[in-house]
């Protein structure tokens, strides 16, 4: 029989809390800040990717280093590069490429909404067949998609459909790294934002960028982005990723979206369409049917 998790005891309740919390404001934040970075004057978008994880990677495996953490094996090093690839490159990476083309930050964050989705339909490749509310859900949550595309910045900003890509990617291998063994606790995570800051590298040199030196505000966005966005936000939802469900570690997508919308408006004017404000709450209703129905499934934990 596959064990059901665990209750949390009332530590790991308190940091699973705190994670949660710092990933619905914090990355709910960082939509405005990557579209400040890669804006004029700012970073071109591999860049920002290759600078941002390779320096947030590196400072956080020197300070596992220092307080004496063990290197993974080869494995758990090549598996966490895997999962870092998709979520970084593919993630985070067309996220940041979609913003640098014009994409509204608001609207990006409504798109990695349908998150829940992508995880739902990855899992059954590992034979975790959806309920039939999770198919309800899934169903919905493609007509808030539908919805969406009439928004009027889809016909001006072209560059928003690569932003579809992101969430199944980062689904993807959120999904894929249950079922991996990779390395314990943050070490996982700098190595996966080593890996994928390093093969942002080769996508900047193939799409010809140039890495011209950014101006201030750039450099106070790229700031926040490793600070804020990587050392704490990447890694408390690798946190979650090994405590909670999967519906639980992806719920940020519910609570970004209104404070990307919220920030974009308020600081740089960004448009609310009105067809966007009713395709959002379309599409928290079928990812709320995939988490309910998510959350009555027991799922299996890694031994240690």
């Amino acid at each position: 029989m596959t064990p059901a998790v665990p209750v949390p005891k009332s530590r790991d309740a308190l940091f699973i809390v705190l994670a949660l919390v710092s990933l619905y404001f914090i990355w709910g934040s960082t939509y405005l800040g990557i579209h400040q970075a890669v804006q004029a004057g700012g970073f071109a978008s591999f860049q920002l990717n290759a600078t941002r994880f390779i320096f947030s990677g590196l400072l956080l495996l020197g300070i596992l280093l220092i307080r004496g953490e063990k290197i993974p094996s080869r494995i758990q090093m090549r598996n966490a590069a895997i999962i870092g690839i998709f979520l970084v490159i593919g993630g985070n990476g067309l996220t940041t490429l979609a913003l640098k083309w014009g994409a509204p930050s608001g609207l990006s964050a409504t798109i990695i909404a349908t998150t829940s989705l992508w995880a739902g339909l990855w899992s059954t490749l590992w034979g975790n067949r959806p309920r039939r509310l999770e198919w309800i859900g899934m169903g919905i949550g493609v007509i808030g998609v539908a919805v969406l595309t009439l928004d009027g910045n889809f016909s001006r900003n072209p560059a928003i459909f690569i932003q579809f890509a992101a969430p199944m990617l980062w689904a993807l291998g959120s999904i894929l790294s249950r079922h991996l063994e990779m390395p314990d606790g943050l070490m996982a995570s700098a190595i996966e934002m080593l890996a994928g800051g390093i093969a942002a590298l080769p996508i900047s040199l193939a799409l010809g960028e140039t890495w011209a030196m950014p101006d201030s505000n750039a450099w106070w966005a790229w700031l926040y982005l490793v600070f804020a966005g990587s050392m704490i936000g990447y890694n408390a939802y690798i946190y979650l990723l090994t405590k909670v469900r999967p519906a639980v570690a992806t719920s940020y997508a519910y609570i970004n979206p209104l404070v990307a919308l919220g920030l974009g408006a308020w600081l740089i004017g960004e448009k609310i369409e009105a067809r966007t404000l009713i395709a959002l709450p379309i599409i928290f209703v079928g990812m709320g049917c995939i988490a309910w129905a998510q959350n009555q499934k027991p799922i299996p934990i890694k031994e240690a």
